[in-house]
């Protein structure tokens, strides 16, 4: 006991000092990054923001609870970002900084909620506007401008059955709510003896919720299995590669005549160029087709021209036929900032100097698309490019309007070595369960995945290592998920729980003052 104390004693006088906290909020911030794939420590995520939640518990004054959060928060969009080093280099950096400041009002609010001794209500209290307080960073930070909505705290559980349960409740949403809320209850129970009890009725009430959505939420119903193939060429560098894509693309596509496919799908940016401009790629396209007897779901990132007349850069999902182009386009909606456009370019045009930043900003497309297959049941396709699967209100819209398979198309070559592919093919498994429909995740180079309709892994992934073609039996539900009906009512209720507690905090401070000041007013009579 005598060590113990002794370390806690160093440790205590450590972090008194500014630099050495510093880093330890720094460090304590990035430890989320470990549940998150290629890692994905998944349990890990229940407890990884404890030593952080400490921390700034321990700040002694306000500001220094804003920075503690400032600089974890920093911590986390670095580690979990780390892969764009190579592309944004020192930029990246900046960005995690500024990035980083959304935490420092939560800081703020860890450090009032757990200083201190804390009652049973006090713990209620902690446990459930803890968690708001985050879910309104990564609602923030989800903005496409700021980078969009990747490494929330609840995509993490993507390999969890239960948790994939809660998303088709309220999305990850609910399941980062979740994961925040238990971190916090451990949190009082490391640091508040008297209060452990009502820490671990806090546990009890979140199982006993997750137990209530597995057993009571609506499941989607079996309505038939799809029989889809993906086409992942493989790493393909150096001159002529765009061709020698294409050729490899063929070649593996011709590969799979004769196995029964209702659709073909190939990554993003398989082609190079514009097929309606270039009568020779699209009967190429064509004659695959009819060879295996299916359609093709292509993707185009070249200079076109969109329905509107629009002539630029799009990146878009084009189905082709056995008599050529059918028609059915989508063009990417939401661009991945720096890589595919850069906000304010005139202010920061010089991030191209220190990059893979985009020379020329890509053309957005104006609305989303429901593509059908032929035939009188003909499947109804809702394709989505490269990043738009971390956005669950675009995959929630388009079950909405009633697409029966998710796809996406992918590309994360730049990032082959990384973490990057693992934890974007990671992203269909909540969009799955998000919607009750299935999703393929289709790239160039890996990682390509298959998930059902409640989010379960369908069939073996095609890692990055792979060039190959796979042919999954997809299974088609029908029926609605909760989140489709009632959308993102985790974040409505939140910033009402944030309201109603800074009114709370509002009315309590007056009364202190209104107190305050009687007690001098007596004070001055008496004298």
């Amino acid at each position: 006991m005598d060590s113990w104390a002794g370390w806690r004693e160093q440790g205590a006088r450590m972090l008194d000092r500014a630099s050495w906290r510093a880093a330890a909020a720094l460090v304590a911030g990035a430890l989320p990054a470990l549940a998150f794939p290629a890692p994905s420590l998944w349990w890990f995520a229940y407890v990884c923001l404890v030593p952080l939640l400490l921390l700034i518990r321990s700040a002694g004054t306000a500001r220094r609870a804003a920075l503690d959060g400032w600089l974890g928060g920093t911590g986390y969009m670095l580690a979990v970002h780390h892969w764009l080093m190579p592309s944004l280099h020192v930029f990246i950096v900046i960005l995690a900084a500024l990035l980083g400041l959304l935490w420092a009002p939560w800081g703020l609010l860890v450090g009032r909620l757990l200083r201190g001794p804390m009652t049973g209500v006090a713990v209620a209290a902690a446990a459930v506007v803890v968690p708001c307080g985050w879910l309104m960073i990564e609602l923030v930070r989800s903005w496409e401008a700021l980078g969009g909505p990747w490494g929330l705290l609840g995509a993490s559980q993507w390999q969890v059955a239960p948790a994939l349960r809660l998303a088709s409740v309220g999305g990850v949403w609910l399941v980062s709510l979740l994961v925040v809320a238990v971190n916090t209850a451990l949190t009082v129970l490391v640091a508040h003896s008297a209060a452990r009890a009502a820490a671990v009725v806090s546990l009890v009430v979140g199982a006993l919720a997750v137990g209530s959505a597995w057993m009571w939420a609506p499941r989607p119903e079996w309505s038939g299995t799809a029989r889809i193939a993906v086409v992942q060429p493989g790493v393909v560098e150096g001159p002529g590669s765009v061709q020698r894509r294409l050729a490899r693309s063929e070649e593996l596509t011709r590969s799979l005549a004769g196995r029964d496919l209702d659709l073909v799908v190939w990554g993003e940016s398989s082609l190079g160029v514009d097929p309606a401009r270039r009568p020779d790629v699209a009967a190429r396209l064509a004659a695959l087709s009819r060879t295996v007897g299916a359609d093709l779901l292509v993707n185009v990132d070249a200079r076109q021209t969109d329905g509107a007349g629009r002539t630029g850069i799009f990146k878009s999902a084009v189905l082709v036929g056995p008599r050529g182009l059918t028609g059915d386009r989508y063009d990417k909606m939401r661009l991945v900032p720096f890589g595919e456009y850069i906000p304010a370019r005139p202010a920061l045009g010089w991030a191209t100097s220190m990059g893979r930043a985009a020379g020329e900003d890509r053309l957005r497309g104006t609305g989303p698309v429901t593509m059908r297959l032929p035939g009188a049941d003909g499947l109804r396709l809702g394709p989505l490019v490269c990043f738009e699967s971390a956005f669950p209100d675009m995959s929630r819209r388009l079950a909405r309007d009633g697409v029966q398979l998710l796809v996406a198309q992918s590309s994360t070559s730049s990032f082959q070595q990384g973490w990057a592919p693992g934890q974007h093919a990671s992203l269909g498994a909540l969009r799955a369960a998000e919607s009750g429909r299935p999703m393929v995740h289709a790239t160039l180079t890996g990682v390509s995945a298959v998930y059902g309709p409640r989010g379960e892994a369908v069939g073996a992934p095609l890692g990055t290592d792979t060039s190959g073609a796979a042919v999954y039996g997809v299974p088609l539900a029908r029926g609605t998920t909760l989140y489709v009906r009632l959308g993102d009512w985790p974040l409505y209720g939140a910033l009402g729980v944030l309201a109603v507690y800074c009114a709370f905090e509002g009315v309590r401070a007056l009364r202190g003052r209104g107190r305050t000041r009687a007690v001098g007013v007596a004070a001055s009579a008496g004298s």
